[in-house]
């Protein structure tokens, strides 16, 4: 939301130490990586869509999740607060992280506040919006305006740990809000109530939020969008055929509400307008307008009106950034993506060209191999498209691709988990994330993509299903560096993927979830990953050779380090690219990069290893067998 500074503090204290305490005590496995990146940032859930711990959706009736019943005076903070609540996390930032700089333009928060209320921090953690930069103590209560650029800095070495929680206010908290103050600003009449946990008195009664995404947005909401983004552009000569254009519109979308409403029969009739309004903005240069913030006029429309007017398929997030709060919203100067029509998403058949993704190129590989320095080198060809990160909220995100809907049994799909609908709602969320080495959007199709996901390595079918050109690289790294870092990476914490998975003995399931994961129930960790490991490598090898030989390669880790640019070019030229800049002898640290690298590093856990040679020795002897063809 947005506000007239950039932070306000509500006249409120919270007892910091009985709340550190109290999280203290939750089941450390409830937190989770935001990315999957090393990058000190951490959550655990508190309220989500439907209570589920894992959910990232921002669509949907919002509940408590079981780690929030844990802790009763949280609740008795929120219930303090008095608010109806959306999505509500603790946020852990590492020292010497960052939360980088961004804006967040997702619908969701276009009117909601996001309260902060610091459990653990130091004087060394910095919150900057716009040209303001506070130190929010612990105890405190703040708001701050999420439309302006925002991040935050621990230069120290202290963890620090936030309540965040979304809300679109309630009657206390309009109340507390109208005797807010931004920092710097406290006269004698300033006298922040504090509020002591209260042990041993019924839980507290929390309004969670039911409705927070119109069925077919009307119109009165849909002006009100309009009207505020065309305040927050930039002067430009454009915008008056634009604002034009936009009351057309909103006149449209008035009469078709007349007729229908929000009901269902008129569904491809509000579906049309909107397609023709984002050509007609297309022509008139929108795209090139922009807002106060640094970010596009067309992008945030997007996000706030073409994208929300009518609602996807249940269970579709796409139209929605899935992950949003203080660390990842869109960040300044991004490109807008064109909206695709949905037709155009679906999958061709009969063997026809495929109309958005020439040749898309999937780099598979076992986690830790090496796929992140690999995935980064290659996004530097020119004309190559890339979602930017791993992909594991885009693909998990759609309704029977997660591993919960299949029974929890793996990460694996097959082609006949690409249905129809699926697939082209699959298609249209990579099309949307799409951006080359410039960051900048696509803007004519077919385009050419890059994506690297290690648990791709079980869904290679299913990849090919979706993407009828798909070709595959695989990344081959000798096992033993493999299962090292593996093994300190499920120590560190950093890479925690399901922390309730069913029927798991162990400490919080790690990286992709392969066939035959409940057999390594209770067993040592080193068992765990070597069978990890195995299952990985030999399913994507299964997968690889039932392919026709000219749509795969491969490339050993150790020659790509050894001479980068010779085996960027060999790629490159296999999969019909260009390349146009000079690698040195090192490359740069990827950004999964736990400790320094060091060829014989897996020899810390060299005993360990060795003991499962068993497991690990024949899928290695077979994907050298492939390698050498």
């Amino acid at each position: 939301m947005k506000l007239q500074v950039p932070f306000l503090q509500l006249p409120v204290l919270f007892d910091a130490a009985a709340l550190a305490e109290e999280v203290a005590a939750v089941d450390a496995r409830w937190w989770r990586g935001r990315t999957q990146r090393d990058d000190g940032n951490s959550a655990l859930t508190l309220i989500t869509t439907h209570g589920d711990p894992d959910s990232d959706e921002l669509s949907g009736p919002m509940r408590p999740t079981p780690a929030l019943a844990q802790c009763p005076y949280l609740m008795q903070v929120l219930e303090n607060l008095g608010a109806t609540w959306g999505r509500a996390r603790l946020m852990r930032l590492s020292g010497q992280a960052e939360v980088r700089a961004h804006v967040d333009i997702n619908y969701y928060w276009r009117e909601r506040m996001r309260v902060h209320v610091p459990i653990v921090t130091t004087p060394s953690v910095r919150f900057q919006c716009g040209d303001g930069e506070v130190n929010m103590a612990a105890g405190e209560c703040w708001i701050f305006d999420t439309w302006r650029r925002h991040r935050v800095l621990n230069q120290g070495n202290d963890t620090r740990i936030h309540l965040v929680a979304d809300t679109v206010g309630g009657e206390r908290f309009w109340d507390l809000l109208a005797q807010a103050r931004p920092p710097g600003v406290r006269g004698a009449d300033w006298q922040p109530q504090r509020f002591a946990a209260q042990a041993g008195r019924p839980p507290a009664v929390l309004d969670f939020e039911s409705i927070n995404a119109p069925a077919v947005m009307s119109p009165w909401e849909l002006r009100e969008h309009i009207v505020f983004l065309l305040g927050e552009a930039v002067p430009d000569p454009r915008l008056g055929p634009i604002q034009q254009a936009l009351l057309r519109f909103a006149r449209r979308w008035q009469a078709l509400w007349a007729a229908y409403g929000d009901g269902g029969e008129g569904l491809p009739r509000y579906r049309r307008l909107l397609d023709g309004v984002r050509g007609e903005l297309d022509t008139l240069g929108a795209g090139q307008v922009g807002l106060k913030n640094e970010l596009g006029f067309l992008q945030v429309l997007g996000s706030h009106v073409l994208e929300m007017a009518v609602a996807t398929p249940a269970g579709d997030e796409s139209r929605l950034d899935r992950h949003g709060d203080d660390a990842a919203g869109v960040h300044a100067g991004a490109a807008a993506v064109p909206a695709a029509p949905v037709a155009a998403t679906a999958v061709p058949v009969g063997g026809a060209r495929d109309p958005l993704f020439e040749r898309p190129l999937f780099i598979v590989s076992p986690p830790r191999s090496g796929s992140t320095l690999l995935f980064e080198t290659l996004a530097g060809a020119p004309g190559l498209y890339s979602p930017g990160d791993e992909s594991h909220a885009l693909i998990e995100g759609v309704p029977g691709l997660s591993p919960a809907a299949h029974g929890w049994d793996s990460n694996r799909l097959l082609a006949a988990d690409a249905s129809v609908e699926a697939a082209a709602t699959l298609r249209e969320r990579f099309l949307r994330q799409l951006r080359d080495r410039d960051r900048r959007a696509p803007v004519a199709a077919p385009v050419r993509m890059l994506e690297k996901t290690p648990k791709n390595a079980l869904r290679i079918s299913f990849l090919r299903a979706v993407f009828p050109e798909a070709r595959f690289v695989f990344l081959y790294r000798d096992p033993r560096q493999v299962l090292g870092s593996m093994i300190d990476g499920w120590r560190s914490g950093d890479f925690g993927m399901y922390p309730t998975l069913p029927g798991w003995d162990g400490p919080t399931w790690s990286f992709l979830l392969t066939p035959g994961w409940r057999e390594s129930s209770g067993r040592p960790l080193e068992e765990v990953v070597a069978r990890q490991w195995a299952s990985a490598t030999a399913t994507l090898l299964d997968d690889l050779q039932a392919l026709p030989a000219d749509l795969w390669t491969g490339i050993r880790h150790d020659d790509f380090l050894a001479a980068p640019q010779q085996q960027a070019l060999r790629l490159c030229a296999w999969a019909g690219l260009e390349w146009d800049r000079s690698l040195g002898r090192e490359l740069p640290l990827s950004r999964y990069t736990l400790t320094a690298p060091a060829p014989d590093k897996w020899r810390r856990h060299e005993a360990a290893i060795e003991a499962q040679r068993a497991i690990w020795e024949p899928v290695a002897a077979r994907a050298e067998a492939v390698l050498r063809g």
